[in-house]
C-alpha cells in the first residue's frame, strides 16, 4: 500500500463529513482541486450547530455545540474567521459546581461565587479542596514531567498526590468531564501527560493571565455559510454507504449510486470511518477501532432547574452531579447561553447535557458525540501519520489532537499542507 504523491493536476477528491474538518479540507482543498463534500445530515457543521429560537416574542440565532475560542489556544481558527470575514466578540468562561440536588455549590467567578454557601466558610472539607486546587495547580509542571516518565493515568496521578475526594468531585471531574464530555470514569483513564499539557497549555491551571474567550458574532454558522459559498459541490442529507479504493480511484457509494474520485477524504467520527471503509487495510482498523466515542443528548431549554439552585453560582458553564452518580454515567453540564452570547432574552436559555430528569419548556433536542481520549486514542494519533495518503486515502477529525475544534481544523490544514494548499496563516 504505497504513499499517494498528490498530483500537481486538478483531481476529484470525495470529502466525506461536514464538521469543522471536512468543511475546512473541502474549503481549502478546492483551491487546486474538485472537490465534492458529502454530509449525512441535513445541515453542514457539526458541532457548529446554530438554530434560531423565540422567547416572548423575540427571535434570535443561538449556538448549541461549539461555542467559543480564543487567540491563544486557537489560533487556526482565529486566522479562519479572519480570512473568512467573521467577526467576534468577548465573552464569558466561568465555571460552576453543583453537587447532590445542590446541597454543595460553588463558582470560580469570585470569593462571592466560591462561598456562595457561607457554610463553606467553617467546612474543612471546603478549605481542603481550595488548598488542594492551589497545590494542584502550583505542581503542574512537576506532575507534566513526573507523568512524561511514568505514563500514570490521572486518576493514579491523583492517588499518588494525595489529594481529597472532594477536589476530585467538586472540582477537577466535574472541569475536565466539562471540558471533554466524557465520564467522570473516563476522566480518569485520561494519561496524565495528556490531561496536564491542554490545561496548561489552555492557562486553566492559573488564575490570572487567561485569554480572554471570544465567540462568533451572528453564531458559529456564520462561518459555516461562508465556507459553503465557495463548494460547487455539496450533497446534504447523503449518507456515503460504502468506499472502495482500487488502482484507478475511489468508489463512494450512496443511495443514489456510485461516484468516482481520485482520492477520498474522511472527516467524520473514527468508528463511522471504519464502518464504511469496506477494504480497510489490518492497520486503518486498528487506527479507527482504537478510538470510542462518547454519545451525549443535548437539550436547548429554558429550565431554570437545570442550574445551580443558588444563582450567585450560576456560570457559563455549570456542573450537575453528585457522590452517589455511577462514575460511567455521562456527565451532566448545562451551558448558559446567556452568559456566553449577547442574547436578548430576559429568560435563561440553556444547553443541557445528558439531564438526570428530561428539562421542561424543551427547545429542541440534538445528539451529539464526542471523542474519548485515552490511552488507545493517544497511542493511534502516533500511528496516523504513517497512514495519511496511502491507497489514495487521507484522514481528518478533530480525533487526531485534544477532540477540540481547533484540532478539527488542524487536522484538515495537515491534509491541506500534503496538497500544496497550506495558507500562510497556519500553525501545525
Amino acid at each position: 500500500m504505497a504513499q499517494q504523491v498528490p498530483s500537481a493536476h486538478r483531481q476529484k477528491i470525495a470529502v466525506i463529513g461536514a464538521g469543522i474538518s471536512g468543511l475546512a479540507s473541502a474549503y481549502l482543498l478546492n483551491r487546486k482541486h474538485d472537490v465534492c463534500l458529502f454530509e449525512a445530515g441535513d445541515y453542514l457543521g457539526g458541532h457548529s450547530n446554530t438554530v434560531d429560537i423565540s422567547v416572548n416574542g423575540i427571535s434570535h440565532p443561538v449556538d448549541t455545540g461549539f461555542l467559543v475560542l480564543n487567540d491563544k489556544t486557537y489560533p487556526n481558527l482565529v486566522a479562519l474567521l479572519a480570512e473568512l470575514g467573521v467577526a467576534t466578540y468577548s465573552t464569558d468562561m466561568s465555571f460552576g459546581v453543583s453537587m447532590d440536588e445542590g446541597q454543595l455549590e460553588w463558582a470560580g467567578t469570585n470569593l462571592d461565587a466560591v462561598f456562595a454557601q457561607r457554610r463553606n466558610l467553617c467546612s474543612p472539607r471546603f478549605w481542603g479542596m481550595l488548598k488542594d486546587i492551589l497545590r494542584f495547580n502550583k505542581a503542574a509542571y512537576v506532575n507534566l514531567a513526573r507523568a512524561g516518565n511514568r505514563g500514570e493515568t490521572l486518576g493514579q496521578l491523583l492517588d499518588a498526590g494525595g489529594y481529597g475526594q472532594l477536589f476530585r468531585e467538586a472540582y477537577l471531574l466535574p472541569m475536565a468531564a466539562a471540558i471533554w464530555s466524557s465520564s467522570p470514569k473516563d476522566i480518569l483513564g485520561f494519561p496524565a501527560l495528556t490531561f496536564l499539557r491542554f490545561c496548561i497549555n489552555h492557562s486553566l491551571l492559573q488564575v490570572n493571565g487567561r485569554p480572554q474567550w471570544q465567540t462568533v458574532q451572528g453564531g458559529s454558522r456564520s462561518y459555516v455559510q461562508r465556507i459553503a459559498a465557495t463548494l460547487p459541490d455539496i450533497r446534504l442529507n447523503t449518507p456515503v454507504l460504502g468506499v472502495r479504493r482500487d488502482a484507478n480511484g475511489v468508489r463512494v457509494l450512496t443511495a443514489s449510486g456510485e461516484s468516482r474520485f481520485d482520492i477520498v477524504v474522511f472527516a467524520g467520527h473514527a468508528p463511522d470511518t471504519l464502518s464504511i471503509l469496506e477494504d480497510a487495510s489490518p492497520a486503518e482498523q486498528k487506527l479507527l477501532s482504537a478510538v470510542r466515542y462518547q454519545p451525549n443528548t443535548a437539550y436547548l431549554h429554558l429550565d431554570e432547574r437545570q442550574l445551580p439552585r443558588n444563582k450567585k453560582v450560576w456560570s457559563a458553564w455549570n456542573y450537575l452531579g453528585g457522590a452517589a452518580v455511577d462514575g460511567q454515567r455521562p456527565v451532566c453540564v448545562s451551558y448558559l447561553l446567556n452568559q456566553l452570547q449577547n442574547l436578548p432574552f430576559e429568560n435563561p436559555v440553556v444547553v443541557t447535557l445528558n439531564p438526570f430528569k428530561k428539562p421542561d419548556l424543551v427547545i429542541a433536542q440534538f445528539e451529539y458525540q464526542h471523542p474519548i481520549m485515552d490511552q488507545p486514542a493517544i497511542d493511534a494519533q502516533l500511528r496516523l501519520p504513517q497512514l495519511q495518503g496511502r491507497n489514495r486515502t487521507w484522514f481528518a477529525g478533530a480525533w487526531t489532537g485534544y477532540g477540540f475544534h481547533e484540532d478539527g481544523l488542524k487536522s484538515a490544514l495537515r491534509v491541506a499542507a500534503d496538497f500544496d494548499v497550506l495558507p500562510a496563516w497556519a500553525q501545525l
